[in-house]
């Protein structure tokens, strides 16, 4: 088959794909980028905006493209060939990109145009341009002496590797695990449609009975609702020690290895810690700053938290006579508890969820805020037979961005959810090259004899993920790597977590919240539980939000080198949030992929900090309407299209009017009630 890699492509050619393109395309590609950075650095004209820094931004468009493509496919459909491939390109890649930001005549002729910006009448885009070009060199070692640059490449280049290496881990982990259960007894209290789940995937195994995973859509159902404790326990084990073995798959090691190589990075580059380096480019700025913010919700949220959980003891007690609570039981009572209260079972909310309605009903709020369509087009290659394509164009029907969504769990893909893109939005020679965003999820599959029906908490995760992919679609800027979803890492979630508001809101709810089989509206009864509910639990959930911040600071903003019982910095960290006795078998740090595989290493206080602006900002929508097409303008014009052109603080500023207030945060999870 011909190698269609080896060129530049508009769509990605997936069908037309074989793991043994992706190497040679790699080394032409960098070969192609290294001769476009030659030709900026052996220009005899002087550096310019547009000869050096527009030239730098432009160039290795094609390895881009072709880097997005390849760790997508790592990450949504990967194999043991493409993880062994992944180990090859990975070192090729961070070379290449030491080789340009350790290229000190590169680097002159970037520093030259830095230090004139004053005189140059650049744009605001420009300037935010010039400033994030400057500060890649000087903070990727063009300050160093040769001996230190030669160091930064060789953590680099590990680093790069270790990242892969931890993630492979935790997905054979996940994969290797399967609870095989044969008797009816043992699966007593699980919902009919996971029942169902469970035995097609026995069934798909050549075997009897049920199989229960570590895949979200058949953990988390087992341990909300199966009532024998000993199994619930058996599965929790297993889902919280992964590469906690200390066998091939354990992480431990590798998890003190990156946490000691990035501080002796960041020491290299005059940074106190890893996270100091790190939040130099954050809302937050300082390691202090992001203590004292997670100090203050500690100090809102514990209190309801330990109530919470002092409630959930004695309910635990009185029904099942159970002394003590542990992980296994928390969901598990939670639910039960929920019920009585509320009288709401996701089990009675999953028939108005229905997979194809709640995506229609995302597209129509879309629609309603911000004029845009979406058409399904079955013409658009694609990596695996569950990626559905569409083509989402605005009110003039003109072309926005070409959307893939990838919905459920399979061998080859791993856990979680997230957005991404396969080609950033900008503009070029007059031309405004439109975005292609994918989302890919992890949803409960539909069996022979149901469609796939979400969970509440499915249908928020849907509308999360769906929230960054129209900060991916509705970029309008000149730069790819201003565009987009190219900023601060603590201001990327204010998109995707406003969004799951609307999943609370009546309006929105009668737009998709329909019955799977009568075609009913899911009832204004139930619709006001699921808000009465929206803070069942809030402290506890907080408190648990907090604590994963906390460790992450603990890895990041000391040095790390006294660190050498992986188990035991965690119970340090987790003293003032620990609520459930600990289970020395499990572990967080060695599956913890956020922070040691992804990117949000000294960045996991940004989903707290993204709640504040994003409850801030809902409280502006709901002031003007839910759908009110003036505040729906703003936030399109001031936070969705403007990427990374202007600092975050100012463009929610123009979008709101003011910097955003902890207390909208606070009232929304009802924890001024509780604790005030």
């Amino acid at each position: 088959m011909k190698n269609l890699l080896l060129t530049p492509f508009e769509k990605a050619p997936f069908e037309h794909i074989e793991t043994s393109h992706f190497k040679p395309a790699f080394e032409k590609a960098i070969q192609e980028a290294r001769s476009e950075i030659d030709h900026i650095t052996n220009t005899s004209k002087a550096p310019t905006f547009k000869n050096t820094i527009e030239a730098l931004e432009f160039s290795g468009a094609h390895l881009d493209r072709l880097s997005s493509l390849f760790f997508n496919l790592n990450s949504a459909e990967t194999s043991e060939e493409l993880q062994q491939l992944a180990q090859e390109i990975s070192p090729m890649l961070t070379e290449f990109s030491n080789d340009i930001a350790l290229n000190t005549l590169l680097f002159q002729r970037v520093e030259a145009v830095y230090e004139l910006r004053g005189t140059l009448s650049l744009s605001g885009e420009e300037e935010m341009l010039l400033e994030k070009k400057y500060k890649f060199f000087s903070r990727n070692g063009a300050h160093l002496s040769l001996e230190e640059k030669n160091r930064l490449r060789a953590i680099d280049k590990e680093l790069a590797q270790l990242k892969l290496t931890f993630g492979e881990h935790v997905l054979a982990e996940t994969n290797s695990f399967e609870m095989h259960l044969t008797k009816e007894e043992q699966i007593e209290g699980l919902p009919e449609g996971a029942r169902e789940a469970a035995s097609q995937l026995a069934a798909s195994k050549g075997k009897e009975g049920w199989v229960i995973t570590l895949d979200y859509p058949s953990y988390i159902p087992f341990m909300t609702y199966a009532s024998n404790r000993e199994l619930r326990k058996k599965l929790s084990i297993a889902f919280g020690s992964k590469g906690f073995h200390k066998d091939k798959l354990d992480n431990q090691e590798i998890v003190l290895k990156i946490a000691n190589l990035r501080h002796e990075r960041a020491s290299l580059l005059g940074y106190e810690s890893h996270a100091h380096f790190v939040l130099e480019e954050r809302m937050a700025e300082t390691p202090g700053k992001v203590k004292s913010f997670l100090d203050e919700l500690l100090e809102k949220a514990k209190p309801a938290a330990v109530i919470e959980f002092d409630e959930l003891k004695d309910f635990a007690f009185q029904i099942d006579g159970i002394k003590e609570l542990y992980k296994w039981d928390g969901s598990y009572y939670a639910e039960k508890l929920k019920q009585q209260r509320f009288n709401l079972d996701d089990e009675k909310l999953k028939p108005y969820f229905k997979l194809e309605k709640v995506i229609d009903g995302v597209f129509k709020i879309a629609h309603s805020l911000y004029g845009l369509s979406f058409n399904e087009v079955d013409d658009v290659e694609t990596y695996h037979k569950d990626v559905k394509t569409y083509e989402v164009t605005d009110k003039d029907g003109r072309n926005v961005a070409l959307l893939y969504a990838d919905f459920h769990p399979r061998p080859g893909k791993r856990g979680g959810a997230w957005m991404t893109s396969y080609k950033p939005q900008y503009q070029k020679e007059g031309v405004n090259e439109r975005p292609h965003i994918s989302i890919v999820c992890n949803f409960t599959k539909p069996t022979s004899s149901k469609p796939s029906l979400l969970t509440f908490n499915e249908v928020t995760t849907l509308f999360h993920e769906f929230g960054h992919a129209l900060h991916g679609m509705l970029a309008n800027t000149t730069y790819p790597s201003l565009s987009g979803t190219s900023v601060y890492w603590d201001f990327v979630e204010l998109p995707s977590q406003i969004m799951e508001n609307w999943c609370f809101e009546k309006e929105a709810l009668q737009l998709f919240a329909h019955h799977f089989e009568t075609g009913e509206s899911l009832p204004m009864e139930l619709i006001n539980k699921i808000k009465e509910s929206a803070n069942f639990q809030e402290g506890m959930a907080t408190l648990r939000q907090l604590s994963f911040g906390f460790l992450d600071m603990a890895w990041h903003a000391q040095d790390p080198s006294t660190i050498k019982d992986v188990k035991k910095l965690e119970l340090d960290t987790f003293k003032d949030t620990m609520l459930f006795p600990d289970t020395p078998e499990t572990c967080m740090s060695t599956a913890f992929s956020h922070i040691f595989q992804g990117g949000y290493s000294a960045g996991y206080y940004s989903y707290k900090w993204a709640e504040v602006l994003d409850a801030d900002a809902f409280a502006y929508f709901k002031e003007k309407g839910i759908f009110s097409k003036e505040v729906a303008q703003k936030f399109k014009e001031y936070i969705l299209s403007k990427g990374g052109t202007e600092k975050p603080m100012s463009l929610y500023k123009k979008f709101r009017g003011s910097e955003p207030k902890l207390e909208a945060l606070l009232e929304r999870a009802g924890l001024l009630k509780k604790t005030g």
